[in-house]
C-alpha cells in the first residue's frame, strides 16, 4: 500500500490544535472584553473627574505663571484650588525642589511622576486641547492701555462696517493684550484687506512699538545666524508679513517663533512640575474599586464563558468521534455480514478506514488463495495417488501382472508425489523465511552445462534443440544446487511449451557486476494478459486441469524464490506465437574460498 499524505487542514492533530487554540482565544477574548468592561466604567468614572480636576488646575496655574515673572504669589492659588476639589497640589522646580504644597506633611513625592509641567511658553496641547504652543495669555511687553485699547476697538468697527457692506460677515475679537482685530466668516472668498483695508489697524500702538521692534530686532538676527539677512516686517498681531519665496517664509516663521520665546522669557514664571494627588496617599494615578454589581458581573460572564467552552468541546470532540464509533461498528459485525468501512473522512481516521478496507480486501484474497491452493494440492495429488491405487488394486485382484513395467508405473507416480512435495516444501520455507542458500565459489558455466545435460534427454523426446551461450567464463559465489533447480525449472518449462523443431537456450553473462542468465524459447509464448500470473502459484495457461503439459504448476513460483533468495530478481518478456524469455539476475558476489 502506497503511503498517503494527508493535507495540514484535513489532518487530525491540526484540527485538534486548531480548536485548543480557538477555545483558547475565545477565552482569552472573553476574560479580555470582561475585564475592560468590569473597570471601565470605575476607570471612566474616575479618571473623569480626575482629568476635569487636572485641566482646571493646570489651565488656573498656567494663567498664573503667563501673567508672573515668578511663583512668589502662587501659594494662595494652589491652597485656594486644593481645598475646593479635596486634592493635594504641590508645585516644584524640574529639580524637585518645593515651590507650594497644599499638605506639605503629606508623603514624600521625590519618586513620583507628575501630573504635567507648568510651563507658558510650551503649553501641554493634550489638557488644553489647543493648537498654539505658547499661552496667549503670555502678552509681555504688548499690553495696551485702556485708551489704545479703544483705539483699536473703534478702527475695527469701521473696517467691520466696511466689510458688510460689500462683502460678508464678520465679528470683532479682541486678544488679552487689549488689541481689537476683525475676523471674516468666510475669508475664502475674497481679501477684504483690499476693498477694507484695515488703515491704522494695521500700525502698532505706543505701547506695542517698543515690543514689536525688540521681536523685529530678533528675528533679523535669528536670520542673518541662518545666512538669509533679509528685512523683515513684524505685524502688530507679531505675525510676519509674507514674501514671494516659500523657502524664506519657512525661515522667518521659525526664527519669529524663536524670537517670541526668548522675548516672553522674562515676563513669564519659570517651568515647574504639577503633582495631583490624593490626600492620603502619593499617586498621581486614579484610584478605584470593583463594586458588588461588578463581582457579580465577573462570575456570570466566567460561568458563560465555562459553558461555551464545554459546548464547543462536547460539539467537536462528537464530529471527531462518529468516524471511530462508525469504525467500531463494522469491525464488531461477523465475517460474513461484514463489508467495507465507509470513509467519510480525508484524515487520520479517513486513511484507517481505507487501510482497514485493503487489509479486509487482502485478508478474502488470502483466503480465496488459500482455498484455490488446497484445492489445486489436493487436485494435483489426488491424480497420482488415484493411478498408485488403481493399478496395486488391479494387480491385488489379479487383472494386471505384478511385473516390472508395474513397477515402474508406480515409481514414477510416487516420484511425481515426492516432487509435488518438494515443491511445496521449499514454497512454505520460502513463505517462512527459512529458504537459506549456501554461497560457494563455483563455475557459473559448469553449473548450466550440467543442467542442460540433465534436461537433454526430455528436451530430445520432445524435439527441441536445448543449448547454452555462454559470453565469459564466470566465477560466482552461489549456492550450486538452489542455482542448478533455478535454472532446472526454467529449463523444464520452455521445454514443456516449445513445440518439436523449436529451441531452448541458457544465455549467461555479466555486466556491470550483474550475472543474467536468461532462458530463451521458441515456444508459444505468452499472452499479455497472463504475464503477471505466471509465477503465481499452481497456474497454468491452459485453464483446465489436464495433464498434457505435465508439472505441479509450482515450477516458477520457486525459481522466483530462489532468485530473490540469491537477492537477485527473476523477470519474463514474451510475444505471443514468438516465444519467451525468463531473465534471473543475481549481484556478483567474491568467490566463497573453499
Amino acid at each position: 500500500m502506497t503511503r498517503q499524505r494527508i493535507p495540514l487542514h484535513r489532518s487530525l492533530m491540526v484540527r485538534l490544535l486548531a480548536t485548543s487554540i480557538l477555545v483558547a482565544v475565545c477565552a482569552i477574548l472573553a476574560t479580555a472584553w470582561l475585564a475592560v468592561q468590569s473597570t471601565t466604567r470605575a476607570i471612566q468614572q474616575e479618571q473623569g473627574r480626575s482629568l476635569a480636576d487636572d485641566k482646571s488646575i493646570y489651565d488656573t496655574l498656567l494663567g498664573y505663571a503667563a501673567t508672573h515673572r515668578d511663583w512668589s504669589g502662587v501659594t494662595a492659588v494652589v491652597t485656594e484650588r486644593a481645598g475646593k476639589l479635596d486634592r493635594r497640589i504641590t508645585l516644584m522646580t524640574p529639580d524637585r525642589q518645593p515651590i507650594a504644597d497644599s499638605a506639605p506633611d503629606g508623603p514624600s513625592l521625590d519618586t513620583a511622576r507628575p501630573s504635567a509641567t507648568i510651563d507658558p511658553l510650551q503649553v501641554d496641547l493634550s489638557l488644553t486641547g489647543g493648537t498654539e504652543r505658547v499661552d496667549a495669555r503670555a502678552i509681555g511687553p504688548y499690553l495696551l492701555t485702556k485708551r489704545e485699547s479703544a483705539v483699536t476697538r473703534s478702527l475695527a468697527s469701521r473696517q467691520l462696517a466696511c466689510i458688510r457692506d460689500h462683502l460678508t460677515g464678520g465679528t470683532i475679537v479682541v486678544s488679552p493684550t487689549g488689541r481689537a482685530s476683525v475676523q471674516v466668516v468666510n475669508p475664502g472668498e475674497r481679501d477684504f484687506t483690499i476693498a477694507c483695508p484695515p488703515g491704522e489697524l494695521a500700525k502698532p500702538m505706543p505701547s506695542e512699538a517698543d515690543g514689536i521692534a525688540q521681536l523685529q530686532t530678533l528675528t533679523k538676527r535669528c536670520l542673518q545666524e541662518k545666512g538669509a539677512g533679509v528685512r523683515v516686517a513684524i505685524n502688530p498681531d507679531r505675525t510676519a508679513s509674507p514674501t514671494d519665496d516659500a523657502k524664506l517664509d519657512k525661515q522667518i516663521d521659525e526664527c519669529l517663533q524663536k524670537s517670541r520665546l526668548v522675548q516672553l522669557k522674562e515676563y513669564v514664571a519659570p517651568p515647574a512640575l504639577l503633582f495631583v494627588t490624593d490626600k492620603s496617599r502619593g499617586t498621581t494615578g486614579p484610584v478605584f474599586n470593583l463594586s458588588p454589581a461588578n463581582m457579580i458581573r465577573i462570575a456570570e460572564v466566567t460561568g458563560a464563558v465555562l459553558a461555551v467552552t464545554v459546548l464547543i468541546t462536547i460539539l467537536v470532540g462528537r464530529r471527531l468521534v462518529r468516524p471511530l464509533r462508525a469504525l467500531i461498528e463494522a469491525t464488531r459485525q461477523s465475517a460474513d455480514e461484514q463489508g467495507p468501512v465507509p470513509v467519510t473522512t480525508r484524515n487520520e481516521i479517513g486513511l484507517l478506514a481505507t487501510a482497514l478496507n485493503e487489509l479486509a480486501a487482502r485478508r478474502e484474497q488470502t483466503e480465496a488463495l488459500r482455498k484455490t491452493m488446497v484445492s489445486d494440492v489436493a487436485h494435483e495429488l489426488r491424480t497420482p495417488l488415484s493411478n498408485i491405487r488403481s493399478w496395486l488394486e488391479a494387480a491385488q485382484d489379479g487383472l494386471a501382472p505384478l511385473d516390472a513395467q508395474l513397477l515402474v508405473l508406480l515409481l514414477e507416480e510416487a516420484l511425481l508425489l515426492q516432487h509435488i512435495i518438494d515443491d511445496l516444501r521449499d514454497l512454505a520455507a520460502a513463505d517462512a523465511g527459512d529458504l537459506r542458500v549456501h554461497r560457494e565459489s563455483h563455475d557459473v558455466a559448469d553449473l548450466l552445462e550440467q543442467v542442460v545435460e540433465a534436461h537433454r534427454g526430455a528436451a530430445e523426446a520432445a524435439g527441441v534443440r536445448l543449448g547454452t551461450s555462454v559470453v565469459a567464463d564466470p566465477q560466482v559465489a552461489v549456492d550450486g544446487a538452489r542455482l542448478r533447480q533455478l535454472v532446472g525449472n526454467l529449463v523444464t518449462n520452455a521445454v514443456r511449451h516449445t513445440a518439436p523443431g523449436g529451441s531452448v537456450t541458457v544465455h549467461c553473462a555479466v555486466l556491470h557486476d550483474e550475472l543474467t542468465i536468461a532462458v530463451v524459447d521458441t515456444g508459444a509464448g505468452i499472452a499479455p494478459a497472463d504475464i503477471p500470473k505466471v509465477f503465481d502459484r499452481f497456474w497454468r495457461a491452459d485453464d483446465s486441469r489436464t495433464r498434457s503439459t505435465g508439472g505441479s504448476g509450482l515450477g516458477l513460483s520457486i525459481a522466483r524464490k530462489l532468485a530473490e533468495a540469491h537477492g537477485g530478481t527473476l523477470g519474463v518478456e514474451s510475444t505471443l506465437g514468438h516465444g519467451s524469455t525468463f531473465t534471473i539476475r543475481l549481484p556478483v558476489m567474491a568467490p566463497v574460498p573453499h
